[in-house]
């Protein structure tokens, strides 16, 4: 029983392979996930006390029971049938297929990840780069929110900072789950989104099983009062307009809204400088592919590190975030609205709180008068404020002159406009496009009666 026993080298090392893992996976792992645990729910429960909307248990369930939940949902399996049955393939196969997109689509929401990494880089980033500014908000309408409802910041899509700051001024109110876009389902960016709390959706999918996956995950979500934010529109705006509602989600939050009621919050979005404005110009609107070459993307950030690193960098300006008049799905389908009407009436309180910068008032001025003297740009854009407050809209801070100077100081520095030894303000000579899109983020409350602008969008269906 006590005597030698002689092993080849390779064998000790498996036998002391296979002790580690069996150790390890049997009392190491368990402690070690225990001690996580426990620290995180300690987060969990000190946030709740501070949230105003704490986060829901459904956020916190386990990845993996959300995704075997979801794909032995009723609604799920019965898509699966279909599936097998119309493609011709075996029951397995179509179950693993929607595991697969079940595992894509639900997210692995980490508290201590968002609270104690992302918002503070959120915080920082929109510090560093904007001037934020709260537009229009009305403290009174939020705190009447029915605590029981499920609550959906509905929001214009201008630029990929729009995650970051709406992320950040929501942080004291409640956590935000995102739909995201196939721009973040590259490693490392879908860790990190999947731990902010957001879901993946893949717009041009047109399989029925997988718009079913994804149609139960949205309306299980709702059920479980989890705080959302979506854009109506679909994705970026390629022309500074508000573009036409896209229907899917509305259609699977609306179907799925019967356990609970939700309140739609509408956010409207402005920036003196969108950062990706000349990549949105030029990108193709039937294909909506937004890749800048790695080389330009590189010397921009070379040269913004040089910049900070010389404490040479200027802001972009401002950044500004309006809040409108939160709207019951239960009480506008019961008036009788369907989806459609719901998409329209959203999209439009949207636009009423869309906030007017000075680089949006300005390169408006220009374009409709053309070179003008800073007197003059000063006295347009004091009209243009004027009609504002008559329509109630919320207006910046500070008075017409010191908007003109700002915004002059952000196009003189990006060469898109120059002043005379006269000291008349003229436009470049490549400016055009590009004032045109920022005049155009204001464009409807100067002619309310004008419709969204419509884009040549794939339309993710119900």
């Amino acid at each position: 029983m006590f005597q030698t026993v002689a092993v080849p080298i390779w064998l000790l090392v498996l036998i002391v392979l296979f002790a580690a893992v069996t150790f390890a996976s049997h009392f190491l792992f368990p402690s070690v996930r225990w001690f996580f645990r426990r620290r995180a729910e300690r987060l969990v429960a000190r946030m709740n006390e501070r949230l105003t909307r704490p986060i829901e248990p459904f956020k916190l369930a386990r990845r993996h029971d959300m995704i075997q939940r979801l794909i032995y949902d009723t609604e799920v399996n019965r898509a699966i049938h279909a599936h097998a049955r119309r493609n011709g393939v075996p029951e397995n196969v179509a179950f693993e297929t929607a595991r697969r997109y079940a595992r894509e689509i639900v997210p692995r929401f980490s508290a201590a990840v968002y609270f104690s990494f992302g918002i503070r880089v959120a915080r920082w980033l929109s510090n560093s780069l904007y001037r934020v500014r709260i537009g229009a908000l009305d403290r009174g309408q939020f705190q009447a929110i029915d605590p029981d409802a499920a609550v959906v910041f509905v929001m214009n899509h201008r630029s990929n900072m729009d995650y970051v700051l709406v992320t950040w001024l929501i942080s004291r109110t409640s956590t935000l789950s995102y739909a995201v876009g196939e721009w973040a389902r590259v490693w490392p960016m879908s860790a990190l989104v999947r731990a902010m709390g957001a879901y993946f959706i893949r717009r041009k999918d047109r399989s029925p099983l997988y718009r079913r996956v994804l149609a139960r995950y949205v309306q299980m979500s709702v059920a479980g009062g989890v705080t959302q934010a979506i854009f109506p529109e679909g994705g970026l705006s390629l022309t500074g307009r508000l573009a036409a509602p896209k229907l899917g989600l509305l259609n699977y939050i609306a179907e799925g809204a019967e356990e609970r009621d939700v309140i739609f919050v509408p956010v409207g979005l402005n920036y003196d400088r969108v950062l990706e404005d000349r990549i949105l110009l030029a990108a193709d609107p039937s294909q909506r592919q937004f890749r800048p070459p790695f080389r330009h993307v590189a010397r921009r950030f070379a040269r913004h590190v040089f910049l900070r690193l010389t404490r040479q960098f200027k802001s972009f300006g401002t950044a500004s975030v309006g809040f409108g008049k939160p709207l019951s799905l239960r009480a506008f389908l019961a008036g009788g609205g369907d989806v459609e009407a719901l998409a329209e009436e959203l999209m439009a309180r949207i636009a009423a709180v869309v906030p007017p910068l000075p680089v949006p008032l300005v390169a408006r001025a220009l374009l409709e008068a053309g070179p003008q003297t800073e007197a003059a740009l000063v006295a347009a854009v004091t009209e243009e404020l004027a009609a504002l407050t008559s329509l109630g809209q919320a207006l910046p801070r500070r008075d017409a002159p010191e908007l003109v100077r700002d915004a002059l100081e952000i196009l003189a520095e990006r060469r898109l406009a120059v002043e005379g030894e006269d000291g008349v303000w003229t436009p470049t000579e490549n400016a055009g496009p590009l004032l045109t899109y920022y005049a155009q983020s204001i464009a409807h409350h100067f002619a309310p009666e004008a419709p969204v602008a419509p884009e040549p969008e794939p339309v993710l269906a119900p």
